[in-house]
């Protein structure tokens, strides 16, 4: 890209409402893949409530929470490495919920690592892929 291209280049806002709207559009169909239950979603998106859960599923033009924008990143980096590694199939998909020997996971599955509920949970897991990927 030109240096007056990119100067002309429309900013993407990530504190944007449309940002927010785009974020939750992604995870919730990166949780229909996985088969999320609500439980494990509300977990995902920072421990928050049902009411939220259910308003966020009709994707509205909403700026996220900083902490919950991090963690829908954090689930994009690890689907990104998940197709670069496996492709876009179903075990694509099921390697998240399948119980994992190596560090960090020390026989849990990613899910249930993530589960655990922190920020750095969902970095572990990115920073894992990532090293595997190479």
């Amino acid at each position: 890209m030109t240096a007056s291209a990119h100067r002309n280049a429309p900013e993407f806002d990530i504190d944007s409402p449309k940002a927010g709207q785009v974020a939750l559009k992604f995870f919730f169909n990166l949780m229909d893949k996985w088969h999320c239950s609500v439980e494990e979603q509300m977990v995902l998106l920072g421990s928050i409530g049902r009411s939220t859960l259910y308003k966020y599923r009709q994707l509205p033009e909403v700026r996220l929470p900083r902490d919950t924008m991090e963690r829908v990143s954090y689930l994009m980096g690890i689907h990104k490495s998940l197709r670069i590694l496996f492709g876009d199939k179903p075990s694509t998909y099921e390697w998240v919920r399948k119980a994992n020997s190596e560090a960090p996971f020390n026989g849990n599955s990613a899910l249930e690592l993530m589960l655990a509920g922190g920020v750095v949970d969902l970095a572990d897991v990115r920073r894992y892929l990532d090293g595997v990927r190479g």
